[in-house]
C-alpha cells in the first residue's frame, strides 16, 4: 500500500508538471484531455531529475505519435514552443551581445566574425502552419478571433532582461541562427539565410536579432567584440 501511494503521488506530480509546463497545449485541448495524454506519457518517461521544472522534454514527440492528437496536426509543434519557453526560462545567465560591439568593424572582419547564440535563445521555423500565432494566442490567453493565415511561421524566444520574450522570426532568421549555432562565420550565416529567402534584408535581420538579445558573444579578429 505504501508503494502504491508513492507511485500515485509521483504520477500526479508528473501530470501536474506537464500541465504547468505546457500551458498553450493545455489551453488548446483542455485540462482533461491533456491530463489524459499525460497519464499515458508518464509511465514510460519517469523524471530523471528531482525538480519537475524540466520535466517533459519528449512530450512534443509523444504528441506527434499520440493517436487522439492526429487531427491536431499543429499540436506537437505548439508543445515544442512551450518547451522552448521552459528552456529559455531555465537557461544559464549571460550578458547579451550589444549591437555596438559590431559597429565599425571592417567588412572583412565582420564577415569572418562568429556570433554565439545566447544560452537562453531558442528558435524554430514551421514550414506549413501558423504555429507561432496559435502558440502565442494560447500562451498569452489572447482573445484574438482574427482568421489565421495558414502558412509557415517561425518564432524566436529570448531572455534579454530576466524574463522570456517572444517574437515572430522568418525562415531566413532561423537559417541564420542555425548557421551561427554551428559555429559558422557571418558570411556563411548570411548565405544560409539568403538560400531560404533570397530577398531577406540581412542588415535589418542582424539588427533585430541583436536587439532581441539573441547572441551572447562573438569570435573574430577584433579584441573588442565582447
Amino acid at each position: 500500500p505504501g508503494f502504491a501511494v508513492y507511485r500515485n503521488t509521483v504520477m500526479k506530480g508528473c501530470i501536474d508538471a506537464l500541465q504547468a509546463n505546457y500551458p498553450a497545449v493545455a489551453r488548446l485541448v483542455g485540462a482533461e484531455w491533456l491530463r489524459g495524454a499525460a497519464a499515458e506519457y508518464v509511465p514510460a518517461h519517469l523524471p530523471a531529475q528531482p525538480t519537475l521544472l524540466y520535466y517533459g522534454a519528449g512530450f512534443a514527440d509523444f504528441l506527434r505519435r499520440y493517436p487522439p492528437a492526429a487531427e491536431l496536426s499543429y499540436l506537437a509543434d505548439v508543445a515544442r514552443l512551450d518547451r522552448c519557453w521552459t528552456e529559455a526560462h531555465a537557461a544559464r545567465d549571460a550578458a547579451a551581445l550589444r549591437p555596438a560591439a559590431l559597429a565599425g568593424l571592417p567588412s572583412d572582419a565582420l564577415a569572418a566574425t562568429v556570433l554565439r547564440p545566447h544560452p537562453a535563445a531558442r528558435w524554430a521555423y514551421f514550414d506549413a502552419q501558423p504555429v507561432y500565432t496559435i502558440w502565442r494566442r494560447n500562451r498569452e490567453q489572447a482573445e484574438d478571433e482574427a482568421e489565421l493565415d495558414w502558412q509557415g511561421e517561425g518564432a524566436l524566444l529570448t531572455r534579454p532582461a530576466g524574463a522570456v520574450q517572444w517574437q515572430p522570426l522568418a525562415a531566413a532568421g532561423c537559417a541564420f541562427l542555425d548557421a551561427c549555432a554551428r559555429g559558422e562565420p557571418l558570411d556563411a550565416a548570411a548565405a544560409a539565410a539568403l538560400a531560404v529567402q533570397e530577398n531577406a534584408d540581412l542588415a535589418r535581420l542582424l539588427a533585430s536579432l541583436l536587439e532581441a538579445g539573441a547572441f551572447s558573444g562573438s569570435d573574430g579578429s577584433s579584441p573588442d567584440l565582447e
